[in-house]
């Protein structure tokens, strides 16, 4: 109250003078009470302001704002470095550490795969992480989110969360003004600064309803699970033997399986190995042992190469060379005239593989649940 509205690079600011001007901050057309969340000390609400905070609830439940989708992309449309504006919705939100906040976003699309700057030999010191988050999400949380689309992390800058943190709620479709999207060790995130703007929208808004569609037309196709990157089809790099018929599925189907022991099909890049020299690949015994890290647009995992399965996906055991140009082809190691690409960033391909889950502790069978690698081959 007796402030003054004013205008500054095409957007509308209360200005608030604390001498004599006062405020209050309500919840939208989602209130049901006359509570600020934010007040200054000398507000005092009267019963009119009561009226006319119900009667802007009311409005706000049919109004949309008249504004260009174009000017809202799609996950499967950022770029790094880039501020967007983008049309989410709120699956999570935690303390990922000691005041450091994190959103957990979604719009139905697969964010694109990112190039992998990281070289192959950083992987036994510094491995690249599995997800953006220090540690990772607990299987309820993750069994929470839709099996196919990225969830974007978006980080929420410290010194604004008491602003942002109480106008996000799980669930709900929001639209985020000036966010700035980025990538580390191939992982994107968002981040929520100063300039972000929030807003709630309805359900049957005609930018969600859009997005909706999109994501439904999507389940009803025949190859629903694999990436949005990968079509009309996956590389020829590995052939798969597998004789139980099924569907593909993503990542997240892998992580979230109802049963601790399953099979998968499953497309992927691999994005690290270790050992990442060929001629490390084999134990003193002669059987191989390798960790792979495979990812899809919903999830990175470790998957393990041992034994017989090393044999199929390798063709046996050849020369040290012929391994290692399998297995660069597989971890999309740049290469010209037949001689890699020094400290080139890597783009893998995306390939066909067989999963199967299984556990190593039978008194915590969920907690020591693993991946492996079967009857998949390295083409060539």
């Amino acid at each position: 109250m007796l402030g003054q509205m004013k205008a500054h690079n095409k957007q509308a600011y209360a200005l608030f003078n604390k001498k004599f001007s006062s405020f209050a901050l309500y919840d939208g057309k989602g209130g049901e009470d006359f509570l600020p969340y934010q007040v200054s000390s000398r507000f005092f609400v009267r019963d009119q302001d009561k009226r006319i905070i119900a009667a802007v609830r009311k409005w706000l439940l049919n109004f949309q704002f008249k504004e260009d989708s174009k000017k809202f992309l799609l996950l499967r449309e950022i770029k790094d470095g880039q501020r967007i504006n983008m049309a989410c919705k709120v699956f999570h939100i935690c303390e990922v550490a000691k005041g450091e906040w994190m959103a957990f976003v979604w719009d139905g699309t697969d964010a694109p795969p990112a190039q992998i700057s990281k070289k192959l030999e950083d992987e036994m010191d510094h491995e690249l992480p599995l997800q953006v988050e220090p540690l990772p999400l607990s299987r309820d949380i993750l069994c929470s989110f839709p099996a196919v689309g990225s969830i974007l992390r978006v980080i929420i800058d410290k010194g604004i969360e008491k602003h942002i943190l109480h106008l996000l709620k799980i669930g709900k479709w929001v639209k985020l003004q000036n966010v700035l999207c980025q990538v580390d060790a191939g992982l994107w995130f968002g981040v929520l600064t100063h300039f972000t703007r929030l807003r709630y929208v309805p359900t049957n808004d005609n930018l969600i309803v859009e997005r909706q569609r999109s994501y439904d037309e999507r389940l009803s196709w025949e190859h629903s699970r694999m990436p949005y990157w990968c079509f009309p089809w996956t590389s020829e790099v590995t052939d798969i033997d597998y004789s139980e018929d099924g569907p593909f599925v993503t990542l997240k189907d892998v992580l979230t399986h109802s049963q601790v022991t399953a099979k998968f099909k499953c497309v992927v890049r691999v994005v690290a190995a270790l050992p990442w020299r060929s001629e490390d690949f084999c134990s003193p015994l002669g059987h191989y042992r390798i960790r792979l890290t495979l990812e899809d647009p919903t999830a990175r995992i470790h998957a393990f190469v041992y034994a017989e399965d090393g044999e199929k996906l390798f063709g046996g055991y050849p020369f040290v060379d012929v391994l290692k140009r399998k297995i660069n082809k597989l971890l999309g190691v740049a290469v010209s005239d037949g001689q890699e690409i020094k400290d080139a960033p890597r783009n893998p391909p995306w390939v066909q593989c067989c999963l199967k889950s299984y556990y190593i502790d039978r008194n915590d069978i969920w907690g020591s649940r693993q991946y492996r690698i079967f009857d998949t081959k390295i083409s060539g």
